[in-house]
C-alpha cells in the first residue's frame, strides 16, 4: 500500500526511537487504538448509510461511487443479462421493417432511408 521497502522501514524505526525514546510503546498503543476507532467509525457509517437507503440498495457498495470503479463496472464489463430485443424481434414498437436486419450492403445498393427519422 505504501510501497515501503526494508531499508526505509529500518530508517523509520530508528527515527521513531530517536524522536519518542522511552515513550515509544505508549505512542504505538495510542496509534493502534486510534486506528481501531477510525475503522469502527467507518464501518458504522457504512452500515448507517445502507440502513438509511432501504432494502432497494441492499447490494450497494460504497466503492462503486469511485469514478474509476463506476466506469469499469457500467461501461467496460460485459452485461450478459441485458436483452433489449422484445418478443416481436424489435427493440421499439415503431421500428421500420429493415431495422432488425443486419448485414453488409452490395456495392451498388443504397442503404435504407427513413423519412420520419430525418
Amino acid at each position: 500500500m505504501f510501497d515501503v521497502g526494508l531499508g526505509e522501514m529500518a530508517v523509520l524505526v530508528v527515527l521513531a526511537l530517536v524522536i519518542f525514546g522511552d515513550r515509544l510503546p505508549q505512542v504505538a498503543g495510542q496509534a493502534g487504538r486510534m486506528l481501531r476507532q477510525v475503522r469502527q467509525m467507518a464501518n458504522s457509517a457504512r452500515s448507517d448509510l445502507q440502513e438509511g437507503l432501504g432494502p432497494e440498495f441492499k447490494d450497494f457498495d460504497i466503492a462503486d461511487l469511485n469514478p474509476k470503479t463506476f466506469v469499469r463496472k457500467h461501461l467496460l464489463e460485459d452485461d450478459d443479462d441485458y436483452t433489449p430485443v422484445r418478443a416481436n424481434g424489435k427493440v421499439f414498437d415503431d421500428e421500420p421493417s429493415y431495422a432488425g436486419t443486419a448485414g453488409e450492403l452490395d456495392y451498388d445498393e443504397r442503404p435504407p432511408f427513413d423519412n420520419e427519422a430525418t
